[in-house]
């Protein structure tokens, strides 16, 4: 399909990473453990898509990818998520008004 690349022709190394720390962030899907997950089987659910957390670390996948690891604080569960996984929750909070 054209625009789409699979994951082996990406390399997100050559740019800023998407997201910065403390980045509050909101799951684009579900994440099934694949093992790396301590306490939950293989396939089980750890993230639900719609799951909102924040980003505590930033580190590097494969020399390729930006691997973000976000504290979903309801869940207590830290996840390392692609930033294609993620998308960033913008500040809700009504600006204050300047006094002339």
């Amino acid at each position: 399909m054209a625009g789409m690349s699979r994951d082996s022709e990406t390399v997100e190394l050559t740019g800023d990473p998407v997201f910065n720390f403390g980045d509050k962030v909101r799951s684009r899907k579900h994440v099934r453990n694949d093992g790396t997950f301590p306490g939950k089987e293989v396939g089980d659910v750890i993230v639900t898509k719609g799951d909102v957390g924040y980003v505590t670390s930033i580190g590097t996948y494969l020399q390729q990818f930006y691997i973000y690891g976000v504290d979903f604080f309801e869940t207590g569960r830290m996840v390392g998520m692609k930033g294609r996984e993620l998308d960033l929750v913008k500040d809700d909070r009504i600006p204050e008004e300047k006094n002339p």
